[in-house]
């Protein structure tokens, strides 16, 4: 990696200061240090191979998706290392077209991979059409809660995105390629997307053959699981209809009821059930990873400017630093669900801890590039303890002085992706190509920005 390879010349050229005294070669440290400074594409590079390798090297090698966490401490006080994520999956075979364009790795050696994915996916356990969200490598259910233990719709819903780029990716290449894009479009018209409303309108999170709908999770906006609804009703097999989504995702226009924070309306409710003005931020980039926000509209939001007002809420949260946690500022922000001092936390401006997560920041390059930026060179400059093997830690906390050599999938994941989008928009362009997803759009009432 090229920040690595840099880092490497910087500690060569150190190593000829034999002759000085140590002062002096503090100074000429200093100073060597200041002048071999690395350029943002550079940056953007190595922090997207970094977060590439998590799902590379680090995948679980049985079916060659993602592992749920990757911890190199080596300690793992709930769940063994290889349990697979099925949205982190989404997130991963994505993160693999990245590694293709980026040239880590040959499309050779990319098709390969992924055509081992799809087979695994094909052969695994899954509940009318939907996976469950985790799978264990001989392609079981294994609970993630009690009662969770079938089908998943939203971890569905977000490899479904990622898979339906690598279809648009390969389509029109050779007779592999076009094998796996058939492939994933089996899969695909799988999912029984319709079975998960019960018969009402509104799409449910969760079945089970054991529990059946006991989870009761009828999912209403806004969250995270816009994409569910839009793929649910894209499906050329098992569909939704427009009521789902105006009465259950919409909540019969309830979602529209916003506020304003930090000066800045945030365009949609962010909860049916909470009064918290802003989510965490990974609600600005599960969705859009693949769903290209830039003039996406429908009767209820402008969702470029929900996601770049979300973004900047959070810059500005920061940046003010009303509970004054060390380091906060304009290049150390950005808040969101992951590992946190006590386990697994949801952060966000009202309930913060200190803990600052880089994909919120990073995940967010398309909406803040210079905010996102100064996140990215102030974490790789002044805190490069806080980087390891696979990128940015998933947490920190410089208040407390906290932080684990520990990764999620879930976060690790759409580093490398918003980032493609930011530089390429690669993904934006093959999943808003895609004519299932273009019809799902249609029935629904978006507009969307050209293509051409």
């Amino acid at each position: 990696m090229r920040l690595f390879l840099i880092s490497m010349t910087i500690a060569t050229l150190l190593v000829g200061c034999n002759g000085q005294s140590s002062k002096s070669k503090l100074r000429d440290q200093d100073k060597q240090k200041e002048d071999i400074k690395l350029t943002d594409e550079q940056l953007l590079d190595s922090i997207q191979k970094q977060t590439f390798n998590y799902f590379w090297e680090g995948a679980e090698p049985t079916s060659g998706l993602a592992r749920e966490r990757i911890h190199l401490d080596d300690i793992y006080p709930t769940h063994h290392k290889d349990i697979i994520t099925i949205g982190g999956s989404g997130f991963g075979v994505m993160a693999i077209l990245v590694g293709i364009e980026r040239e880590f790795i040959t499309r050779e050696m990319g098709l390969e991979r992924l055509e081992k994915a799809v087979d695994f996916l094909d052969n695994a356990d899954r509940f009318h059409g939907a996976w469950p969200h985790w799978l264990t490598p001989d392609g079981k259910m294994t609970p993630f809660s009690k009662k969770d233990n079938g089908g998943d719709l939203v971890e569905t819903a977000f490899l479904i995105e990622g898979l339906l780029t690598v279809k648009e990716y390969f389509k029109d290449g050779n007779e592999r390629e076009q094998a796996l894009a058939q492939h994933i479009q089996q899969l695909w018209e799988e999912v029984e997307w319709d079975w998960y409303t019960k018969g009402e309108n509104v799409l449910y999170w969760h079945w089970s053959p054991e529990y059946e709908w006991d989870m009761n999770f009828p999912v209403g906006g806004y969250n995270e699981a816009l994409i569910m609804y839009i793929l649910a009703a894209a499906s050329p097999t098992h569909p939704i209809k427009k009521e789902v989504y105006d009465k259950g995702w919409a909540r019969n226009g309830a979602i529209t009821k916003d506020t304003t924070f930090y000066g800045l309306p945030t365009v949609l409710d962010h909860y049916e059930s909470d009064a918290s003005p802003v989510g965490p931020m990974f609600w600005a980039h599960y969705s859009f990873t693949g769903l290209n926000p830039k003039g996406l509209k429908d009767q209820y939001a402008d969702y470029w400017e929900l996601n770049h007002n979300h973004t900047m809420i959070q810059y500005k949260y920061a940046v003010d630093n009303p509970k004054n946690f060390k380091g906060y500022g304009e290049d150390l922000w950005g808040l969101t669900s992951s590992y946190s001092i006590k386990g697994y936390d949801g952060h966000r401006p009202d309930r913060d801890i200190s803990v600052i997560s880089p994909t919120a920041a990073l995940s967010s390059m398309p909406y803040a590039p210079k905010e996102s930026m100064a996140f990215l060179r102030n974490l790789y400059t002044n805190h490069d303890t806080l980087v390891g093997k696979y990128g940015p830690y998933d947490a920190f906390s410089l208040e407390k002085n906290w932080v684990l050599p520990r990764y999620l999938a879930i976060d690790q994941g759409p580093i490398p992706v918003m980032i493609e989008n930011h530089r390429s928009g690669l993904f934006w362009m093959l999943f808003m190509t895609n004519k299932d997803v273009i019809n799902g759009l249609d029935k629904l009432g978006f507009s969307v920005a050209s293509t051409k």
